[in-house]
């Protein structure tokens, strides 16, 4: 009731008239039963903007410690993500975030759409980079589409740090959905849930137009903060599909395979747009992060 509420009263209507969202590829999402949307991750306001916009409730995943805050501010986030029905998602690897995909697969299993950021932590630099493979576990084990969502923009509007966002206008793009229903009985493979994953952040990087970068993005910053290891000797951006630079065999099915042409990365003009109502990192253990907002 409360999410409603704030979609349909309160925050939508505002959010709308402020930050005019532009939308490509609405009609991919399903009318009705399980799917998994599967998004890039910029900016906190991601997990506000895409929801916005999607006919139908998403559930998104969000980061354990939004529940566990302390001191008012702390107590208040973790109310208004109880509020929002939004499920905590463990990220340290291992049984905790294991239990933490059970409750997105349980949204799955009751015909909801469930967010999942794929990175597994916003991007650093407004570069795409390496997916986890908990998508790929979730979509093989559910046997659900996956549609994979650009966001546009939204990182200048509040990029990482910043409190309040800037008022300027922000997009997104909904790619055709990716069967992937030739994997179904390989679904505990770790080479088809890597596949899957890296042909999700290439349909991810062709709708984005961003760089792609074949690190994990956590990794990154902890390098950033001084705390991780140096980047290795080779270089490490190549594009999902092709394997680190400088490996002669691809570590995954060619992307792409079976899918239909999209859109490219657009500002989104108002006469092409359409509207609608609209969560460390050893990478292939956990789901990626993921809210719902």
């Amino acid at each position: 009731m409360f999410y409603w509420v704030m979609k349909r009263i309160f925050l939508g209507p505002v959010l709308r008239t402020l930050f005019r969202p532009w939308v490509k590829g609405l009609d991919n999402l399903p009318a009705d039963g399980p799917a998994i949307i599967a998004s890039n991750h910029l900016s906190f306001s991601d997990s506000i903007f895409m929801p916005l916009m999607v006919p139908r409730p998403v559930i998104f995943l969000a980061k354990s410690e939004y529940f566990t805050g302390t001191g008012l501010k702390g107590r208040l986030t973790a109310l208004f993500f109880r509020l929002t029905n939004q499920l905590p998602m463990d990220r340290s690897g291992g049984a905790a975030s294991a239990a933490s995909l059970d409750a997105g697969m349980d949204v799955l299993t009751h015909g909801g759409l469930l967010g999942i950021y794929p990175e597994g932590t916003r991007s650093p630099d407004g570069r795409l980079y390496r997916g986890k493979v908990g998508v790929a576990r979730l979509a093989l084990q559910a046997r659900v589409p996956v549609i994979p969502v650009a966001m546009i923009g939204t990182d200048k509007v509040q990029p990482i740090g910043k409190r309040l966002p800037s008022i300027r206008r922000i997009g997104m793009i909904f790619g055709a959905p990716l069967d992937f229903s030739r994997y179904h009985e390989m679904a505990d493979d770790r080479l088809i849930q890597r596949s899957v994953t890296d042909e999700i952040m290439y349909e991810l990087m062709r709708l984005s137009g961003q760089e792609y970068v074949d690190e994990y993005a956590a990794v990154v910053k902890l390098r950033l903060a001084g705390k991780g290891p140096a980047p290795a000797a080779v270089s490490g951006e190549s594009q999902p599909g092709e394997g680190p630079a400088g490996e002669g065999q691809p570590d995954v099915v060619q992307p792409g395979e079976g899918q239909s042409g999209g859109s490219q990365r657009d500002e989104g003009p108002a006469g092409d747009s359409q509207s609608g109502e609209s969560a460390p990192d050893d990478g292939d253990t956990d789901a990626g992060s993921s809210r719902r907002a």
